[in-house]
This record gives C-alpha cells, sequence and structure tokens, in this order.
C-alpha cells in the first residue's frame, strides 16, 4: 500500500483525499489529536539574535519566544515541558551545546524538545542525551537552502544531520510545505528520500508570508496543491502518524487547510481552527486534546 513517486499525483483532488482516508482508517485508530501546547515553553538560546537572514523567517519569529534566562528563572510548575530553539549560526546549527548546562537543568524539570540545524555525530550524542525527542527540519534539495537560509550546504548534509541524531535519541523530521516562496517541489522527493529512513512520525509545517522578510510578499502554497502532499504523504506513510504543526497560514486559509488534512489522514493537529472540530465528528473521530508541543 505504499507509493513511491517524486512527483504529485493527477488524479482529482477528492479521488486522492477518499483514498488518503481510508488508508487512515485501514492503519489507525478513530481519533484525533488536537494539540494545544500552553504547557510547553518555547525557548530560544539566542535570544532574538541570529546570524542568518532566512527568507522565510528573518529572526521575525524568536522575538517572540522566551529567552534561556527567563525559561531558567520561571517556577518548575509553569510549565511541564520545553521546545529549545534559537538563531543559527553560519555552520547552519543552533548553538545548544554551548549551553549545555543550563539546558540539562531545563530537562531536569520536564521533558525536552531540541531544534539543532546541523549537528556532527559528537554534538548529537551530547544532545541526544537530554533531548526527549529532536525536531529536526529537512530541506529537499541544495538549492533550497541556498535559496532560503543562505547556506553552502547540501541536502545530503542535512539528511546526515538527521541521522546522526536517530542514533542517540528520538527525532521527528519537520517538512515546510512551499518553504520557498510557496513553492511546493522538492518537497515530494524529500518525502521519497525519508521511505529509506527511520520516521516514526513526520510533522508538516507550511509557508507563511510574514512581514519583515524577504519572502513577504510571497503567496501560502495554493491550499489545494497542500492537501495534496499532505494526502500523497499518507499513501506513502501508512503506518506513520502525520501531524500538522502550530506554523502555518491563519484566517481562512488555515481553517479550509485543517478540514482538507483531517480528509487527507493526519494523526494531529496543533492549535486547529474552531470548525475543524466539527470536521472530526463528521468524520466519525474522537477528539482527544493534549497540551504539549506535538512533537513530545
Amino acid at each position: 500500500m505504499t507509493v513511491l513517486q517524486t512527483e504529485p499525483q493527477t488524479e482529482p483532488l477528492e479521488q486522492l483525499l477518499a483514498k488518503s482516508w481510508q488508508v487512515r482508517r485501514a492503519f489507525f485508530p478513530d481519533h484525533i489529536e488536537f494539540a494545544i501546547p500552553n504547557q510547553t515553553l518555547v525557548v530560544s538560546v539566542t535570544g532574538s539574535s541570529c546570524e542568518l537572514e532566512c527568507g522565510h523567517c528573518g529572526g521575525k519569529y524568536l522575538k517572540k519566544m522566551a529567552t534561556l534566562q527567563e525559561a531558567l528563572a520561571a517556577g518548575e510548575s509553569e510549565q511541564s515541558s520545553y521546545l529549545v530553539s534559537g538563531g543559527c549560526t553560519t555552520e547552519g546549527r543552533v548553538p545548544l551545546v554551548e549551553n549545555l548546562a543550563a539546558l540539562k537543568e531545563l530537562a531536569s524539570r520536564g521533558p525536552i524538545n531540541l531544534h539543532t540545524g546541523l549537528v556532527g555525530s559528537e554534538e548529537a550524542e551530547l544532545l541526544g542525551r537530554l533531548a526527549t525527542v529532536v525536531s529536526f527540519d529537512l530541506a529537499g534539495n541544495d538549492a533550497t537552502i541556498a535559496d532560503v537560509y543562505g547556506l553552502p550546504f547540501t541536502a545530503v548534509q542535512y539528511l546526515d544531520a538527521y541521522r546522526n541524531l536517530l542514533t542517540y535519541t528520538r527525532v521527528v523530521p519537520h517538512i515546510c510545505i512551499g518553504l520557498n516562496r510557496g513553492l511546493i517541489g522538492s518537497e515530494y522527493q524529500l518525502l521519497k528520500t525519508l521511505q529509506s529512513e527511520a520516521v516514526e512520525a513526520i510533522s508538516f509545517i507550511v509557508f507563511r508570508p510574514t512581514a519583515g522578510t524577504a519572502f513577504e510578499t510571497a503567496a501560502a502554497p495554493p491550499l489545494k496543491d497542500t492537501a495534496r502532499l499532505l494526502a500523497t504523504a499518507r499513501l506513502m506513510f501508512p503506518r506513520v502518524p502525520l501531524y500538522l504543526g502550530c506554523m502555518r497560514p491563519g484566517g481562512r486559509y488555515r481553517e479550509e487547510l485543517d478540514l482538507l488534512a483531517l480528509r487527507a489522514g493526519v494523526n494531529k493537529i496543533v492549535l486547529p481552527a474552531p470548525t475543524a472540530r466539527q470536521q472530526a465528528a463528521a468524520l466519525g473521530l474522537e477528539i482527544i486534546i493534549t497540551e504539549e508541543c506535538c512533537s513530545l
């Protein structure tokens, strides 16, 4: 029941959604997880600073995160888990090892999810000792890495880092749909690549045009194309849980995407649109509410 391909299927979207929904029902129980991660504190080890000016982010999202010092100063009962990220260096890595002692303190208080960027084997081992899970952003091809991150690295190097981390801890690969200015293309190749790797779950986020970034005038990927990718992922990974993460456009786009994602067969949606509850009930799904980051 596994589909091998690198291009979107050409059959009508409604037929594809019907097929992916049947696969979901065949391999998973009839429930959907809605994650409302108010018990996970989002932390940046670099504060609001980042050495890169990635086209889709430009460091804007770091400003909404707690600093490492704020996280350490917070009472232990205020949050039950931590999502730790930060700005990347020009080496494509988040400086986590440099803050290892502080991260160990956070990890002693509750589960910790790390965004690492590129890591070698030694760094992966150090981080793997304290991470409950790593959320690892994969890129589909070298051109996307250059265009979006402005880095001279390759997709193979990112895959090697993913493998390094898998040796020492749980890893949930993250795929940003439309990462390169809202265009969908290399994501299909990335899905095919993952079929040859160990994968316990896949988390999808969606490019969101953000004011003040290099890509602010780009459009979000077309809804139907996004749904087609999610449905194709379900067919390619019939037994792997699929998540729709918190980073995606808001408003009407979010509402329609969440409804399509349910029909495509995702297993978890973070901060779902209100209408998703009605859609889940109509599909015969029991709703389970969780309060942690989707990868934890």
